[in-house]
């Protein structure tokens, strides 16, 4: 019996996934970023939510994600984002920066000294 209410307490806990934001925060959604987005003065693109899903993606392969460096996040978005323009072409989408704005979009945590200008960041 007791397996029964464990698995039906699983069932009621699971989150339904949003299928277009597989690695999305338990937390996150997508009217939440958008509300981020027009408080910060951005209309969301498909390139932006690109971005969402990229660091999204990015950070669901980095268990410890205390430890994720701006500085490697910013070369996997520049090398992601490469046949665009790379991360010029993202500051353009994100002018608070590709990472401190695009992880506050992406429900995420941006990385100690993501708002270092040089990591991403002109706040």
């Amino acid at each position: 019996m007791l397996h029964v209410s464990s698995d039906i307490n699983k069932l009621t806990r699971e989150r339904t996934v949003d299928p277009e934001f597989p690695h999305a925060p338990e937390e996150w959604n997508r009217q939440h970023a958008m509300d981020i987005a027009r408080a910060e003065g951005l209309k969301l693109s498909d390139e932006h939510w690109e971005a969402v899903r990229a660091l999204q993606s990015y950070y669901a392969r980095h268990e410890d994600q205390a430890k994720i460096s701006p500085r490697d996040l910013h070369d996997a978005l520049d090398e992601h984002f490469h046949p665009q323009g790379g991360i010029k072409h993202l500051y353009l989408l994100f002018p608070g920066g590709p990472i401190a704005q695009g992880c506050r979009l992406a429900g995420l945590k941006a990385p100690f000294m993501a708002s270092d200008r040089s990591f991403g960041s002109v706040s």
